[in-house]
Formats: C-alpha cells, sequence, structure tokens
C-alpha cells in the first residue's frame, strides 16, 4: 500500500546534491524523513520564498513540518543526503 492510499501523503526520495521541483501548485508538506545525517543543508521553499533551512548534519528520523504552501514547492539538498518529503 502507497503511502498515500493509506492517506498520509506522497512520499519523494532524494538522495542526491539537486534542486527537486516536488509540486508545482499548492499543497501541505507534512514531513521530511532523514534516512542518514544530512551531508548538507536541507532547503525547503515556496516558489521563491524559503520557508525553512535544515541545517548540514541533522540527525536521522522524522521532522513534522505541517506546513501549507501556497505557489510550489521545492527542496534544495547542499549535500548527498538521503530524504524522503511527504506531501499532498
Amino acid at each position: 500500500m502507497s503511502m498515500k492510499e493509506a492517506g498520509m501523503g506522497i512520499g519523494v526520495r532524494i538522495t542526491t546534491a539537486t534542486t527537486t521541483v516536488i509540486k508545482t501548485t499548492p499543497g501541505m508538506l507534512y514531513r521530511i524523513i532523514i534516512g542518514t545525517t544530512a551531508a548538507g543543508a536541507i532547503t525547503i521553499n515556496d516558489g521563491a520564498a524559503t520557508l525553512a533551512v535544515l541545517k548540514a548534519s541533522i540527525p536521522e528520523g522524522s521532522y513534522a513540518i505541517g506546513v501549507h504552501f501556497r505557489t510550489s514547492l521545492s527542496i534544495v539538498t547542499a549535500g548527498n543526503s538521503d530524504i524522503t518529503v511527504v506531501y499532498e
């Protein structure tokens, strides 16, 4: 069963240093799951605006964000981190 089917949002995994456009319309960011300690900062953007920055070396775990984005959701990973972004 996918996360969407379980009513928990959609999960997107990111494992490289990159900018990833997650969604191009408004929505909700539920959480970010850090699979391995972050190799670099993780920046959460709503369009051109920065919503939050998770510092480099943030430990493994699930971090509840719980924020609505109005324009689009993108994630910038400054290092090769293993993260999953859960949104809807």
